[in-house]
């Protein structure tokens, strides 16, 4: 196709696989013009024919990286959505050679922020603006409105600022999208986000195996309990789906059986969530939650050695999760409105660890992430929608610098209300051999975190006694180191050494 015979385009998108294609045609049906390239061309047209079913959208297809920037109106906008790492690069290439200074590159990709901030440098060289943008949302989202973390050049944010708001989801308080910052930033808040969604996707399944195995639950019920919490705190796109996976029918048993049970327990995963983990080690930030999320996502991946183990363990006497509790009344519905509570509980300390990673980047980076504004784009469009985010987003602006939701004048007296039933649940599964590392961890992390004074102070002892690292005391300044093996030996006063 001739780019000479068309009208130019308001912006452009190269990569159209089921997201790049979706988020074509979703700014396409928002009244702006779109080219679209594919470096294998049967998607360019496989594009065009879903433009022409869906409503004769503007979309224009281009079979050369020229035509198709070249399509483009000036100052032009280029949406890369191709696989993270090399094949971005090579995209940046293919097109950059094309573009004039004062374009933009706009990565909507699920990209690491320093390779963000790498290419930010090298197309800054030739005058190029370039953008790392978080979308959300899965393929319906970028279909029908994601939530979108565009960081980088404010310029280049500013030249498609007007499409970037009608493409978003439309919550009460506005577009689910902002300017989040420079550099890598809004890479890093979505590689965050993906970890908050791993937490809360860990938490879900541990509710539902405690009902499952405890409460002896079925499928329909569960579909039933998770409906009803949808409709109330614990409102969520995850919660919803959950609900909805429960109903489910498995074709291969003529529908007689549900899906969820013949589904392989092997989780899948694409690197965000370790990503985030290993931020949290190099920041210093607490993330057990998330981290507990992404142990269970490994630990699924050993199939083969875990139904070994079960065997061998079950050959040594042990008995089976939930077998303790044979015999045992359970009262069910205290039990589902237990592990309802508990759920909430975990979900805000698994979000209070999120929201203090990017606070720590944001610290290092000069940043200056607005951690309310982050929970309200997060509101509609990506996987971690929730009403409970309105809260989020609310206490940060009663304190923007919060410590911790924790100390949330709202979450911590909720938090003390369902203390109790947090403990019961996490007990019960412990007692029952039913394994719920995140809500255990997001428990662990709730007490540590409220604790005025922890047994650290024999870890410092130790370091000082086999390392020499010295130690602070609680009532004078200072560092101090104690020979604290002789003393011991001497039977003597261990007074210290300043140093």
């Amino acid at each position: 196709m001739d780019a000479s015979t068309l009208a130019l385009s308001r912006i452009g998108l190269a990569g159209l696989a089921v997201m790049g294609q979706n988020l074509a045609l979703n700014i396409a049906e928002k009244g702006f013009p779109i080219s679209v390239y594919n470096r294998t061309t049967s998607k360019v047209d496989e594009t065009l024919d879903r433009a022409k079913q869906e409503g004769n959208l503007p979309v224009s297809g281009h079979y050369s990286p020229r035509d198709f920037v070249l399509s483009l109106q000036r100052p032009r906008s280029v949406i890369i959505l191709v696989k993270a790492g090399s094949p971005v690069d090579q995209t940046i290439t293919a097109l950059s050679q094309f573009m004039d200074p004062g374009d933009s590159i706009i990565d909507g990709g699920n990209e690491w922020y320093e390779n963000t901030e790498r290419r930010i440098r090298e197309t800054s060289e030739r005058g190029l603006l370039y953008i790392g943008m978080g979308v959300s949302g899965g393929e319906e989202g970028a279909r029908h409105g994601p939530s979108l973390m565009p960081g980088g050049s404010f310029q280049a944010y500013k030249n498609v600022e007007d499409v970037l708001l009608k493409v978003a989801a439309q919550v009460d308080d506005g577009p689910c999208v902002a300017y989040i910052g420079e550099g890598g930033s809004g890479n890093f808040v979505k590689m965050v986000h993906n970890g908050i969604e791993y937490g809360d996707m860990q938490l879900i399944s541990e509710a539902y195996d405690v009902l499952k195995i405890v409460g002896g639950l079925s499928n329909s019920e569960l579909a039933d309990i998770f409906a009803d919490w949808n409709r109330g705190e614990l409102e969520s796109f995850l919660v919803e789906i959950t609900g909805d996976i429960f109903r489910v029918k498995d074709v291969f048993s003529g529908g007689n059986d549900e899906l969820v049970d013949k589904i392989l327990d092997k989780t899948g995963m694409k690197g965000t969530g370790k990503w985030t983990v290993q931020e949290a080690a190099e920041l210093s930030v607490a993330a057990p939650t998330i981290a507990a999320s992404l142990d269970c996502r490994y630990l699924s991946g050993l199939k083969e050695e875990r139904e070994d183990a079960a065997r061998v363990l079950k050959e040594a006497g042990i008995r089976e999760a939930g077998e303790v509790l044979v015999g045992r009344s359970i009262d069910k519905k205290r039990l589902i409105d237990d592990v309802r509570q508990a759920l909430y509980a975990s979900k805000i300390c698994s979000y209070a660890q999120g929201m203090n990673l990017l606070r720590a980047k944001s610290i290092q980076k000069g940043w200056n992430l607005n951690l309310g504004e982050l929970a309200r784009i997060w509101k509609g469009g990506c996987i971690i929608r929730a009403i409970f985010l309105d809260r989020i987003k609310k206490a940060y602006e009663r304190d923007r610098e919060l410590p911790n939701l924790i100390v949330d004048r709202e979450f911590s007296r909720e938090m003390v209300q369902r203390e109790t039933a947090w403990r019961r649940v996490v007990g019960l599964a412990i007692e029952s051999g039913i394994s719920i590392p995140g809500m255990s961890a997001s428990l662990q992390y709730f007490d540590t975190y409220r604790r005025a004074r922890l047994p650290a102070n024999l870890v410092q002892a130790q370091r000082d006694l086999f390392g020499a690292h010295t130690y602070e005391r609680v009532d004078r300044p200072g560092s101090y180191h104690t020979e604290w093996t002789k003393l011991a030996k001497q039977g003597k006063t261990g007074v210290g050494a300043l140093n």
